[in-house]
């Protein structure tokens, strides 16, 4: 029988592998990948080669300032979870903050000029987006560290060594990082930031070979000394630092107080998949719910190009955007309903007709986040493991803050607290923020389970759904099921679709009383997936970055 070529429909080819496959969205960071695979990793020691490799070669989304997450399956069959992310420190109150940011003279820098920071009922600036009140405790150095002590084979300085080769001894720039690192230029407003990731005053051009030495030595160190220089050492003392330096409330307490955890995911089952995600203070549920109400909807029985296919899941994640970001919150400081429920769902889907509805308000804790980009990598070795892994800053370059001469630039997470008390993400200390990564496990059949994930702040969700139901409800290959022209609900009401979607179906949406646009193709999140099924590996990625997947 001669293949079905025509099924075939996307801009490059899935990849395969024997023995391992790495998906991520930079060539030099999936080579890493690949390379502690061939030295006798498994997929796990390989996540956090990738992960470390990306904080050199992709400063741009991410680094060792940022948070870290994994949702997995091992190759025993265990499903699992690993949240490393740190909260508010414990002097930053409401009242503390309010006042430091009335006394800072710098306090209107730390506001984006186009807005979509938190602002309170009267319409004044909330939680600054910049700046040293944005700053919570980084936890991905633990993350990286308990990865492969609990689930590798390797050692955290195997797993750190390509990152450090690439730090000391040069990479080239390639065009997307180059391009999002002039625009981050007006972040780097002291020293230590300039020191750390200016050249002769000046970001990098398109094919430059930089190197990063600063965060060279900081990853050496830990290497060398474990996590625990970033925590007590004098790294910490250098992010303590930085950040009272400047007005914050860090201290090296807080950093020393910090601790890996190792949730339950939550899961629905999708149309006879089983989908995996993080459970809150991550917006997990906010795909999970919306993929319920879609099955609820029967949305995923349409024709793929028919309008109401697009619509009945685009309302669908209207009520699951609603829901999710009115509750989800640090578990520990406030009680969740069950949003991935079932009865939840069909309460939810009674609400949706053959039109757009205009009464159900996205909500957001930070408007910044629905345009946010990060990076994500998924892996799949020859044992069975598969791993979804997502590694962040937030914001680009973060809060604008980089720790002394350590070369790590601090995230701005905690812009997604509140300055409103009665707000579920209402800033406390030792409370984590709403967080918008969510890294994805699916369980097709017992022995075909594959790691996936859609970048993009609000997008993620949005994400997940359209290439879960790629896959499931439509049996697309991997590589066509992240190509598919992508639509997004935005906090604006809009709905927005990639420009090459299918025309006819876009002027029908209209006619469903949708508020349409069309945005750039990097709005809608770079996507990777990794895939064991029955012992073939197979891995996808997506050109909207410089998104590479290899295989050996």
């Amino acid at each position: 029988m001669e293949p079905d070529l025509d099924r075939f429909t996307s801009r490059r080819s899935t990849v395969y592998g024997q023995r391992g496959v790495v998906a991520t969205s930079q060539p030099l960071a999936s080579e890493a990948g690949i390379e502690v695979l061939r030295e006798g990793g498994n997929a796990f020691d390989a996540a956090v080669a990738t992960a470390a490799a990306l904080n050199v070669v992709e400063p741009t989304s991410t680094g060792l300032g940022g948070d870290v997450f994994a949702l997995y399956r091992t190759a025993d069959g265990e499903v699992g979870a690993m949240r490393s992310c740190g909260g508010a420190p414990a002097d930053a109150t409401i009242e503390n903050v309010k006042a430091a940011l009335a006394e800072d003279d710098d306090a209107d820098s730390y506001y984006p000029d186009d807005g979509g920071y938190a602002v309170d009922d009267a319409g004044e600036a909330g939680m600054p987006f910049y700046g040293p009140h944005a700053v919570t405790v980084p936890g991905t150095a633990r993350g990286w560290e308990a990865t492969v002590e609990e689930l590798g084979r390797l050692t955290l300085a195997d797993a750190l060594a390509p990152a450090i080769r690439y730090a000391t001894e040069g990479y080239p720039v390639s065009e997307v990082i180059a391009s999002y690192w002039a625009s981050a230029d007006a972040l780097f407003t002291d020293d230590h930031a300039r020191e750390a990731f200016l050249f002769d005053g000046e970001p990098p051009g398109v094919g430059q070979t930089v190197t990063l030495p600063r965060l060279g030595e900081s990853m050496r160190r830990i290497a060398e000394e474990g996590a625990d220089v970033v925590y007590e050492g004098e790294i910490a003392e250098a992010i303590a630092d930085e950040v009272q330096s400047q007005g914050g409330f860090m201290t090296v307490d807080d950093l020393a107080d910090f601790e890996v955890e190792w949730p339950d995911p939550v899961s629905t089952s999708y149309n006879g998949a089983e989908v995996y995600e993080l459970p809150p203070n991550n917006q997990g549920l906010i795909a999970l719910e919306a993929l319920n109400v879609a099955s609820e909807l029967g949305a995923g029985e349409y024709d793929y190009d028919s309008p109401e296919r697009v619509h009945y899941f685009a309302e669908a994640m209207k009520r699951a955007f609603h829901d999710g970001h009115r509750y989800i919150t640090d578990p520990e400081y406030e009680s969740i309903p069950p949003l991935a429920s079932s009865e939840w769902a069909s309460e939810r889907a009674a609400g949706v007709g053959e039109t757009a509805s205009h009464d159900v308000s996205f909500g957001v804790p930070n408007a910044n986040a629905e345009d946010a980009d990060t990076v994500l990598l998924t892996v799949a070795d020859e044992a069975g493991n598969v791993v979804s892994y997502i590694n962040s800053r937030f914001a680009g370059f973060g809060s604008g803050l980089v720790a002394g001469d350590t070369g790590i630039a601090l995230q701005n997470r905690g812009a997604s607290f509140s300055l409103d008390p009665d707000h579920p993400n209402s800033l406390e200390p030792g409370k984590r923020p709403f967080h918008t990564l969510i890294p994805g496990v699916v369980r097709f059949d017992e022995d075909d389970w594959a790691a996936f994930g859609v970048m993009g702040g609000y997008m993620q969700p949005q994400g997940h759904v359209q290439v879960i139901s790629n896959l499931v409800d439509y049996g697309m290959p991997l590589q066509r099921a992240l190509d598919e022209p992508r639509w997004r609900y935005r906090e604006s009401g809009e709905l927005a679709l990639e420009p090459h979607f299918d025309d006819d179906a876009a002027a029908k949406l209209v006619r469903k009383d949708h508020d349409v646009r069309t945005l750039s193709p990097v709005m809608f999140g770079g996507a990777q997936i990794a895939r064991s099924r029955d012992g073939v590996l197979s891995a996808a990625t997506e050109p909207r970055k410089d998104g590479n997947a290899q295989g050996y």
